[in-house]
Order: C-alpha cells, then sequence, then structure tokens
C-alpha cells in the first residue's frame, strides 16, 4: 500500500511542525547563520554572562532540533523519497558546524574553580542549570583544554567509521541467500528471518537459522575487526579522558553508580536456574527431543493472538492503562485524535516503531501496524515513550526536559507490564492466559536475562582489550557461547551458529547501551506492582518521576517512583515476577 492511499486518521500529522517544506526550507535558513557563541569565548565568568550564553544557544538548538524533526519524520514516511534524506543531510552537517563552534563552552567552565562552579549553580539566574553544572563539577577531572577538545570533536565523524561499516555490511552487503517462503523463493532479510523464526514450520525455521548465520559465518573476520575497532574507540576515549575502564566511562556519561549495574548482573545470575526451568518447560511443553536455538521464539500456546484492528486496539489499551488515571487516558486519546501517530505500513515506510519528540512540539509516534498481540502492545509500549516526554517537557525548562537514556524505556515497559496484568485479571480463556504468561516470560527473557547476557559480553570483551588482548573471531565467539550456555542451561541445544550471534547486534556499536534495558523493565515491573497494589499515591509518586526530566540523576528520580536500584531486593523482585509467571503457567497445564 503506498502512503496517499492511507486515511488522513492514520497519519501523522507534520504540519505542527512546519506548515510545508516551504515553510521548513526557510527556518532552515535561518539557523545556517550560527549564534554569535564566539562572542562567549573566554568570558564565561560571571553566572550573569553564563546565563546570557545559555538562554543564545537554548533559542538556536530548540529551532535545531524542530528541524531535525521535521526532516527525520518526513524521511521515514517514505525512505525513497530522495529530497528528505537530503534534508536529514543538510541538518545533520549544521549540528557538526554548531558543535564545533560551541566546543569551547564546556573545556572553559571546566577549568574553572569549583567554587565558583558551585557559585554558578546556586544562583538564581542559573536554576535552570543547576544539575547540569554539578556534572560539570563531576566531569571536572576528565575534561581537556579547549583545543584538545576541539580536537576530540572533530574526531567523533572518523571514530564513527566502525559503526558505519558495520551498518553498510549488515543492511546492504551481507549477501543473505534465498529461501523458500509461502511457496515462494524470495531472497533472506533481518525482518523476514524475525518472521520465520517465530513461525510455525520447525524445519523452516532450522534451515533460515543456519543459512542466516552462514551469511555473516563468511565475513566474520571483518566482522570481528570492526568491532574490535569500535572497542579500540572506547579505550582511546577511556584513556584520554582518564576513566579506570569504559564501562566506568558509559556510567558516568549516564549518571550511574557501578553499585546499580553489578546489582543487575548479580541477580541475573542468581537466576539462571528459574532460566533454566523455563527452558525444560518449554522444552516439554513444545514436545521436542532437543530444542534449538531457533525454537526460543515461537509461542507456547497457538492460536490465541489478539487479532484487533487498530481502533479496537488502542481501547484495549486504554482499559489496560486506566489504573494511571483519567486524565493519562485522555492524553492518550488525545494522542490518537489529534493525529500524534502514524500507524500503517506503507511501501518504504521505516520498518519498525519508535517515539520521537522535541521540546515546544507534541510527541510524534510511528508504528507499522499488523493484527498481533505484539502490536497491541507495542501502541502501549510507544506511547508510554511519548507521553513520557510530554510531561516532562510540560514540567521542565528546557535545560532539564531532555531524560537520560537510562530511564528511557521505563515508560514505555510499565505501560505494558500494566496492559499484560490487565488481560491476565479479566480474561476468563485459560488458552489466553497460558498465552499471556508466556508473553510475560519471553518480555522478561528478551529485555532482561538476554540483554544482561549482551551486557556480560561486552564489558568481558573491552576488559580483554583493556589487558591488550586483540579481538578476534575466535575469542569473542567462544566468549559469547559460554555466556550462552551459562544463561540458558542444559534444557538447550546450543547451536554452533549460536557462537557468532555477537556479530549481528548493531547496539554493540553504542557500548554499554543495553542494559539499560534489563535495569528498565527492572525498574518498570517494581513501579508497576507499586501502581497495582497501592493506587494513587504510586501513580503520584510516578507522575513525578514523568515530569522529572533530567533534574536530578536518574537513579534518584526512579528511586522517588518507588524502584530503588540501588537494592538488590528490586532486581529479585523482578526475578520473582518470572519465577511466579512459570508457576502459573505450570499450573493452568
Amino acid at each position: 500500500m503506498e502512503r496517499k492511499e492511507v486515511e488522513t486518521k492514520y497519519r501523522w500529522k507534520m504540519e505542527d511542525v512546519f506548515e510545508s517544506d516551504e515553510a521548513w526550507e526557510k527556518a532552515y535558513a535561518e539557523l545556517e547563520v550560527l549564534p554569535d557563541v564566539a562572542s562567549f569565548r573566554g568570558k564565561l565568568t560571571s553566572a550573569e554572562r553564563l546565563a546570557a550564553y545559555f538562554a543564545m544557544t537554548e533559542a538556536y538548538e530548540m529551532k535545531l532540533m524542530r528541524v531535525y524533526l521535521y526532516a527525520h519524520s518526513r524521511n521515514d514516511e517514505d525512505v525513497r523519497v530522495t529530497k528528505y534524506s537530503a534534508y536529514v543531510a543538510r541538518v545533520m552537517s549544521l549540528f557538526t558546524k554548531y558543535g564545533a563552534a560551541t566546543s569551547f563552552a564546556e573545556p572553559e567552565l571546566t577549568a574553572l574553580p569549583e567554587e565558583t562552579l558551585r557559585a554558578f549553580a546556586a544562583d538564581p539566574c542559573l536554576k535552570d542549570y543547576d544539575y547540569y553544572l554539578s556534572r560539570v563539577i563531576a566531569r571536572k577531572k576528565h575534561v581537556l583544554s579547549e583545543k584538545e577538545e576541539l580536537i576530540l570533536a572533530q574526531t567523533a565523524e572518523p571514530m564513527s567509521v566502525s559503526s558505519d561499516v558495520f551498518g553498510m555490511l549488515d543492511d546492504a552487503e551481507l549477501n543473505l541467500p534465498y529461501v523458500m517462503y509461502q511457496g515462494k523463493r524470495v531472497k533472506l532479510s533481518h525482518g523476514l528471518y524475525s518472521v520465520i523464526l517465530s513461525g510455525k514450520d520447525r524445519a523452516a525455521r532450522a534451515n533460515v537459522f543456519k543459512k542466516y548465520y552462514s551469511a555473516y559465518e563468511k565475513i566474520i573476520n571483518t566482522l570481528a575487526t570492526t568491532y574490535f575497532g569500535n572497542v579500540k574507540k572506547d579505550i582511546f576515549y577511556k584513556n584520554v579522558r582518564g576513566y579506570g575502564s569504559c564501562l566506568e566511562m558509559a556510567l558516568a556519561e549516564e549518571d550511574v553508580t557501578r553499585d546499580v549495574y553489578d546489582n543487575l548482573v548479580a541477580a541475573v545470575d542468581a537466576a539462571a536456574p528459574v532460566m533454566h526451568r523455563y527452558m525444560e518447560v518449554r522444552k516439554k511443553t513444545l514436545g521436542f527431543d532437543k530444542m534449538h536455538m531457533y525454537d526460543l521464539y515461537i509461542p507456547l500456546v497457538e492460536d490465541a493472538e489478539l487479532r484487533l484492528s487498530y481502533e479496537e486496539a488502542f481501547e484495549l489499551v486504554l482499559k489496560g492503562l486506566s489504573p494511571l488515571g483519567e486524565d493519562y487516558v485522555a492524553l492518550l486519546k488525545r494522542g490518537r485524535d489529534e493525529r500524534w501517530i502514524d500507524v500503517c505500513e506503507t511501501e518504504g515506510k521505516c520498518g519498525g516503531a519508535y517515539s520521537i519528540g522535541v521540546y515546544g512540539v507534541h510527541p510524534f509516534v510511528l508504528l507499522n501496524y499488523q493484527q498481533t498481540t505484539h502490536d497491541v502492545f507495542t501502541i502501549a509500549h510507544e506511547m508510554g515513550h511519548a507521553l513520557h516526554s510530554w510531561f516532562s517537557n510540560g514540567a521542565q525548562p528546557y535545560a532539564k526536559a531532555d531524560y537520560k537514556i537510562f530511564v528511557a524505556e521505563v515508560a514505555s515497559t510499565v505501560n505494558e507490564v500494566l496492559l499484560l496484568k490487565y488481560l491476565l485479571r479479566t480474561s476468563e480463556d485459560k488458552k489466553l492466559k497460558k498465552y499471556l504468561l508466556n508473553y510475560f516470560m519471553d518480555m522478561i527473557r528478551t529485555t532482561l536475562f538476554r540483554q544482561t547476557q549482551f551486557a556480560c559480553f561486552e564489558q568481558e570483551a573491552h576488559a580483554m582489550a583493556e589487558r591488550g588482548e586483540p579481538l578476534n573471531k575466535d575469542n569473542l565467539s567462544e566468549l559469547y557461547y559460554s555466556l550462552n550456555k551459562k544463561y540458558y542451561g542444559k534444557a538447550l541445544t546450543h547451536d554452533k551458529q549460536i557462537a557468532i550471534e555477537w556479530a549481528r547486534i548493531p547496539h554493540f556499536y553504542r557500548s554499554f547501551y543495553v542494559y539499560k534495558y534489563a535495569t528498565g523493565i527492572t525498574a518498570a515491573i517494581a513501579i508497576a506492582d507499586k501502581i497495582l497494589e497501592e493506587g494513587a499515591p504510586a501513580v503520584e509518586r510516578y507522575f513525578n518521576f514523568l515530569k522529572g526530566g533530567c533534574s536530578t540523576d536518574p537513579v534518584t528520580l526512579l528511586k522517588g517512583a518507588g524502584a530503588d536500584l540501588t537494592k538488590k531486593e528490586t532486581f529479585e523482585a523482578a526475578m520473582k515476577e518470572f519465577s511466579d509467571a512459570l508457576a502459573q503457567f505450570e499450573s493452568l497445564a
């Protein structure tokens, strides 16, 4: 289906950003004249001057982000339209020029005495920047001279080459083979691989699993070298900035304490026996003598999918999220009715789903809705992101509105957990309940256990390189294979191809990103449970979190919402949810 065939009510209203391409061009032309930030160089020595600098950069950045939002979203409507891909490239060029122009500011601030920075943070004219300035103080020993910071800023593009090479190999030059699908010989793709892997035909699953990984195997040395290059990039920045490890550097960037990461890994390690038991139950339920890696993505209960129209699915989401109160539900309806959401899959449209928002504009959500259970939950998930941005932008000044990646998946997953528990409470269909319990267990398996497995791989790979060990296909594959065995246990046949799964994970090129999915679902489970147990008081605490932006560190914000990640008990409670769901599933046999 082409985009022009989609009813207007199912297309996002990008006119809320710019009325036309001509209006975008006019705004872009104005932004080509960079603000006179150079006049502040060497003069950020008083609270008043610093406040004036921030006022200038804020005004420019808000306009720049609006221009970016329009270009990015129009491009994703149909990637075949080169006009909008050119828009994106032009905006990214502006980001680079602006970044270089303002690169002097943080080194200048960092060079100031700590007592001066503390005085700035306490000054009323800089109240919107008190948290930012506290982070400048924390980073003080890791920021270099102005000249050195300018050089580092200019390394961003060449240092992204490993990621760019991986993207080109994975998206364009992987040379995936042809397979039979629905009676036709078609070229395998990443999307089709996922579809077949979750399908009923076991022979097809086995065949596509082997063929998919065989494509990676043919270029595994190149992929190993590419990944090693990315790790070496991290080590370069770690060394230059004086951090003890790449993990320490990544945690510092998010203002997250090491105990949070260690609590996650320890809790998942301790819960491995429960995952092993789930593997045994899965194997038994499927009736297999041997259960392979390609058997992990099929539901244990057949023919229990929620096959709902988009309208029906949205109404179900509204009911499931009703514990969050009338105002939250009304805002969900507003997003639907005022066309914040792009609903339908069309030719050339970007795949998957996401939420995007910038300060001063309501958020937008991209979907490719299909009548599946997963897509019903995707509505709840992406609207969770959208309303998190809405509340944060509405409650915080620009400087504090953009919440950290560490908490980015919390609101979306709270919505999923609330929807799932609503369905479990209200459904009288035993088959559907079993299906939903399986869905919940696999959500925890893939988001909590699997992402922690990924994090441990990253941590050890970086540690190996930091010790001076070169990374190659053999030691990376051996490391990954051993972790796979550790997390899944003996009930699963660990096919040799899975040893190179590390080579196809794009998130590994955003180092130490994946663990945040695991902490995110842990926090979300804790918050959702408190909302269902306590009602209004827990909802109020949660809304304070949604409105918190980056007004303080993310761990403190979550603690206020009822998810204390500095305590092992929070992680253990998430593991108990998994264990309880497994016990319920078994009791319904």
